[in-house]
């Protein structure tokens, strides 16, 4: 978790993890016209501690079709039980699915909009979040309070394996991942991974930048330059920056949220810090791609270099790439007033000068949403930034450049 607090016990808790401090735009559309009225659609990929998949944030009265689980490779199908507490509905299903699953199965918990695998054997329970933790529950809370409707394929863990487990499936819109080194320490994480992601396989990812005020700039989660690094801003609050949240990311995002518990069936609590900032930019982007596809008929997913020409949205008479909707989202960013920023709130007002150096391109919400599908579909184009945030921004841009590659 990226972590918002000075307190150096905390900060060596949770030193593996990048934000476990501790939601209107356009609703995109489905369209009938795939098989069996799925509709267009989008997968987005948290990478995280486990999941609590009996929460209600993640349930689902309807089925996913089979031909989408043939091609997301499920093996496993659990249908959880719905009655009882968490606990109770552990506990009748673990000789009948928690029991069954190994590393590198992937399992769709039928009843819930989770498919979910772990790549790796070093877990207790595969998939479900430990009793102790509760981050990638959380995380994947924020993905849906953005976009209700996206399928999320979760994958358990903190390493190159498991991005590469999201990578490599061609149905996945966005990779989001909220862990890192403490304090943006310059050392090799998941940067390799995430290349491979995203210039081989044509994905997005967002990556956390730390919850401290360090540059963004050599984080391995936010800092390589194929990476949308987040940081945060009060959106609940005075709209200004957050102090301990990364400075000279690629944008910002709501810091603070409510997000599901990880061990009960209904129940949520109030978190803050870049992890959650990250996955909602990330449902926000998966948004925007499933209103696109359904506007121009297309019923599939990812961007498959070969059965999709590397497009995230492919469809009719338009099409769109990961870099083509990377420019549209530094478009719409925006830099909130200084005339909000109350003192008394504990936030850092955004400088009227070089506000890139602390939000990046600026703040990213649901307002966003609307003129980023305008200008991608040539309804209404979005006028350039002006010229010294340009220039700030292209600063940026060499230096993860140099130092990543």
């Amino acid at each position: 978790m990226r972590i918002a607090s000075v307190m150096i016990s905390f900060l060596l808790l949770c030193a593996s993890l990048v934000g476990c401090l501790g939601s209107d735009g356009v609703i995109p559309s489905t369209v009938e016209g795939s098989e069996e009225g799925f509709g267009s659609f989008s997968v987005v990929a948290p990478i995280d501690t486990g999941i609590n998949v009996y929460h209600d944030h993640f349930s689902m009265n309807d089925s996913y079709p089979q031909w989408l689980l043939d091609q997301l490779g499920v093996n496993i199908v659990c249908e959880i039980s719905k009655n009882g507490s968490w606990e109770e509905r552990y506990e009748a299903d673990k000789e009948g699915c928690w029991d069954l699953i190994s590393a590198g199965d992937i399992v769709w918990f039928k009843g819930s909009r989770i498919i979910g695998t772990t790549p790796e054997d070093n877990t207790d329970i595969p998939i479900l979040d430990d009793p102790s933790d509760g981050h990638g529950t959380a995380v994947t809370g924020s993905v849906l309070n953005a976009n209700p409707e996206a399928v999320i394929f979760f994958v358990e863990g903190f390493s190159d394996a498991a991005v590469l487990a999201a990578a490599n499936q061609p149905l996945v819109d966005i990779i989001t991942t909220s862990f890192g080194p403490i304090l943006s320490v310059p050392v090799p994480g998941i940067e390799d991974a995430t290349k491979v992601a995203v210039l081989q396989e044509k994905k997005l990812h967002t990556g956390a930048a730390d919850n401290s005020p360090s540059p963004a700039v050599q984080d391995s989660t936010a800092g390589p330059p194929w990476s949308i690094g987040v940081s945060g801003y009060a959106e609940e609050g005075d709209d200004q920056k957050e102090t301990m949240s990364g400075s000279y990311p690629d944008v910002a995002a709501d810091w603070t949220q409510l997000l599901p518990n990880h061990d009960d069936i209904n129940g949520y609590h109030e978190t803050s810090g870049t992890s959650f900032a990250t996955p909602r930019t990330a449902g926000l982007l998966s948004k925007v791609i499933v209103h696109l596809r359904s506007e121009f008929g297309d019923f599939s997913s990812g961007a498959d270099p070969e059965e999709r020409l590397g497009l995230l949205v492919n469809g009719t008479n338009f099409s769109l790439t990961n870099d083509e909707l990377r420019d549209a989202l530094n478009l719409s960013a925006w830099y909130p007033s200084y005339s909000t920023w109350d003192p008394l709130s504990g936030t850092t007002p955004v400088s009227p000068v070089a506000p890139c150096t602390q939000v990046g391109w600026g703040v990213v919400n649901e307002s966003n949403l609307l003129p980023i599908i305008e200008h991608l579909n040539g309804t209404i184009d979005m006028p350039a930034r002006p010229f010294d945030v340009e220039i700030c921004m292209e600063i940026n841009q060499d230096m993860r450049e140099a130092y990543w590659g």
